[in-house]
């Protein structure tokens, strides 16, 4: 049986978002690992997951019955201002990403930078995670603004 061999270019893409939210630091990032954890969801649906918040901990999708998807490790966290994930998150090829939150706290807000680093073969379909990356942001404003935010 012969073998089939295609080559494949190499991708890398980088989103960067820069956000203020009304809440105190440790609200934000309490609010932050429930979103991605938990209370994770899509515009369509729920989607819990698990995220383990200490070095080395994943982060994955428990589907029962020993199932899931996962989609990274905890590289570095230290609360209130730092998560960082490296990991393939969503996508099934030979691909990696790194996720930030780097928060600091500045005259009654949060502010936070989000970065998404990702290379390798990555397809089509797994390019446009931007609308996902805004619905998280705008899912972890609400809730913490509602929690402990200003008005």
């Amino acid at each position: 049986m012969a073998a089939t061999i295609q080559e494949q270019v190499v991708q890398a893409f980088e989103i960067v978002k820069d956000e203020e939210i009304a809440a105190p630091i440790e609200i934000v990032f309490e609010t932050i690992l429930e979103q991605m954890g938990p209370l994770n969801s899509t515009p369509e649906k729920p989607m819990p997951m698990k995220l383990e918040a200490w070095p080395g901990g994943r982060w994955y999708r428990d589907l029962g019955n020993d199932t899931g998807h996962f989609w990274g490790l905890v590289q570095a966290i230290k609360a209130p201002s730092l998560l960082e994930i490296c990991g393939p998150l969503f996508m099934s090829t030979p691909a990696v990403s790194n996720l930030q939150y780097r928060l600091k706290e500045e005259n009654g807000l949060t502010r936070v930078r989000f970065v998404h680093r990702a290379m390798g073969w990555i397809g089509e379909g797994d390019r446009g995670v931007d609308a996902g990356w805004t619905d998280l942001i705008n899912r972890i404003r609400a809730a913490a603004e509602k929690r402990g935010g200003k008005r």
